[in-house]
């Protein structure tokens, strides 16, 4: 920030150009990752890629009872439904581990980059609280005199 309390924009513009320079690399490091779900011990193993995409599906020979077809098939489909599952619910936290470091910056008003203001120093800004000489919000504290 400038004397006055006035926001550098060539600060933000870099700042925020880091956080897209790092968003790029996390989205490009989550393409090339590949994520395995199992069900049945091990019987059903999914793997999908970063994209979401079924890219490998394997099935023991274990997991299919040859006595009773019909029985088997449904087992089995619900084995690779389990697998599956399993693989995109760690997508999900592999994505959100990626990810939510980055957003978690734009969403504290840029405070966790060197130099930038943490949240609620935009002054003006709707639903950022207004800032005193101190830096503390107008009308908060959280002592008394």
């Amino acid at each position: 920030m400038e004397p006055g309390g006035q926001l550098d924009m060539q600060q933000l513009l870099a700042a925020a150009a880091q956080v897209q320079s790092q968003l790029a690399s996390a989205q490009q490091q989550l393409a090339e990752t590949k994520i395995t779900g199992t069900a049945g011990g091990g019987l059903v193993t999914a793997t999908v890629n970063g994209q979401g995409e079924l890219i490998d599906l394997a099935i023991k020979p274990a997991a299919i009872d040859v006595t009773d077809p019909a029985d088997a098939a449904q087992t089995l489909a619900d084995l690779v439904l389990a697998a599956c599952r399993d693989a995109y619910r760690a997508l999900g936290e592999a994505q959100a581990d990626m990810i939510s470091p980055l957003t978690g910056m734009l969403g504290q008003g840029l405070g966790g980059l060197p130099g930038m203001p943490g949240p609620g120093s935009f002054p003006g800004l709707p639903g950022l609280p207004p800032q005193t000489a101190s830096g503390d919000p107008a009308g908060g504290g959280a002592g008394g005199s």
